[in-house]
C-alpha cells in the first residue's frame, strides 16, 4: 500500500512553513526491504537491547541475505532459543553482547548450538510518552 510522502524534510530545529501538496507516494516495503525473499519480521520481548533503542514490543526487520559482521545487531539461535544481540568478534572469540549493562556478554563456545539467522536492518517502534 502506497501512502503520501512529502519530499520536503521536516525540520527538527526551527519550524519552516509546511508544503500544501504531496510530492510522491511511498511504499514502506520499497523503503525498508531491500531483499524481499530474504526478509522477515519479529516482535521483541525483553529489555536486553534498550541502549540500542530496541524495546519490548518493537518489530524488527531482519535480512537473511546480509553477512553479519562484528558490530552487527543480529537474530541468532543459541542452544535452541532465539535472541537479538550485537555480534562482537574479538580475535578467535565470538560474543553476543546485550545493549543493557544488566546483562553480561555471552561467549559462544564450541559446544554451543549457535546459528545466525539474519541481520537486523530496521527497528519499528511506537513513540512512548515520557
Amino acid at each position: 500500500m502506497k501512502l503520501s510522502f512529502f519530499l520536503t524534510p521536516v525540520q527538527a530545529g526551527f519550524p519552516s512553513p509546511a508544503e500544501d501538496y504531496v510530492e510522491k507516494s511511498l511504499d514502506l516495503n520499497e523503503l525498508l526491504i531491500e531483499h524481499p525473499a530474504a526478509t522477515f519480521f519479529v516482535r521483541v520481548e525483553g529489555n536486553s537491547m534498550i541502549d540500542a533503542q530496541i524495546h519490548s514490543g518493537d518489530v524488527l526487520i531482519i535480512d537473511r541475505s546480509l553477512s553479519a559482521k562484528s558490530g552487527s545487531i543480529i537474530i541468532a539461535v543459541l542452544n535452541g532459543d532465539f535472541t537479538v544481540k550485537r555480534l562482537v568478534l574479538k580475535k578467535e572469540k565470538t560474543f553476543l553482547m546485550a545493549e543493557n549493562p544488566k546483562y553480561p556478554p555471552i561467549e559462544i563456545l564450541e559446544e554451543n548450538d549457535f546459528q545466525i539467522w539474519g541481520v537486523v536492518t530496521y527497528v519499528i517502534h511506537k513513540i512512548r510518552p515520557r
